[in-house]
This record gives structure tokens, sequence and C-alpha cells, in this order.
């Protein structure tokens, strides 16, 4: 069972909204946080990107696809906010995610509700979120399982 096209449409219809702005930020990795700013920008959502420190993220992002789509997008970002270097990938990721939350009215999550594979992960994202009070959004198709 394919889960992109539930994510697809349910990020859709997240960011339908016309009766507030919307304002969308993505660390664009590969995967969900590049389909979140895709959709955005698909709907006319500024998206604002924002970069983990890290040397060179870019080369973090897997494949040539996940690296040309990064690129792509953040071509069409409206606002670029570089994070200060960490000292390891893993707290580069969970400070791009803080910093998402502490700058957002809610938070959509691509999330199985399982633990975060490691520090930093969606899973860290979402309960930081729901300890400081930002309302969260958990997008997840019934019946599926990740990897």
């Amino acid at each position: 069972m394919s889960l992109l096209p539930y994510v697809r449409s349910a990020l859709r219809r997240q960011l339908a909204r016309r009766d507030v702005e919307l304002k969308a930020f993505s660390s664009l990795a590969a995967g969900a946080d590049q389909l979140f700013a895709d959709v955005a920008l698909s709907e006319g959502v500024p998206v604002t990107a924002v970069i983990p420190g890290m040397d060179y993220y870019e080369a973090h992002l897997g494949d040539d696809e996940a690296r040309a789509t990064y690129r792509r997008i953040l071509s069409s970002c409206a606002d670029r906010v570089d994070l200060p270097l960490q000292p390891t990938h893993e707290k580069a990721y969970f400070a791009a995610g803080r910093w998402i939350v502490d700058h957002a009215d809610r938070l959509i999550a691509v999330w199985d509700g399982r633990p975060a594979r490691g520090p930093g992960g969606t899973g860290d994202v979402v309960a930081y979120a729901r300890r400081i009070g930002v309302p969260v959004t958990v997008l997840w198709q019934a019946g599926v399982h990740r990897d």
C-alpha cells in the first residue's frame, strides 16, 4: 500500500485553507519535507527553507533525484534561514525541527507515531511541539507501516 497519494492529498487539504494567510517552513529533507514544500508551493503558500547547520547539507540528502528536488524547491522558496553549525548531524536536524516549531502556529507531521529512527527525527520534533503547546496534525494512513 502506497502512502504517497494519501499524504499528498492530505497535505493539499491542510494547505488549501484560505481563511488565514499561510506560510510554510521546511528543511527540504528528502521525502515528506520535500513533498510538503512542493505541495505548499503548488497551493501558492510561500515556503521558508530552514537549512540545518551542518557541513554541505545538500550532500546528505540521499540520491541525485533528492538533491535535484532540493535545489528546485530551494530556488522557489520565499526565504531561507541558515542555522548555526551543530556538532553532529542529528543535533543539526533537531535544531532545524525546533526552529520550525518555535516559529509555527501549528505543525503538520507525516508520522507513523513510532519513535524517531535517530535523534532529531520526526518523533522528537512532534514531542517537542506537544511539550511547548504547538498544535500537531499527524498525517498517516491506517494500515501502512514504514520500512
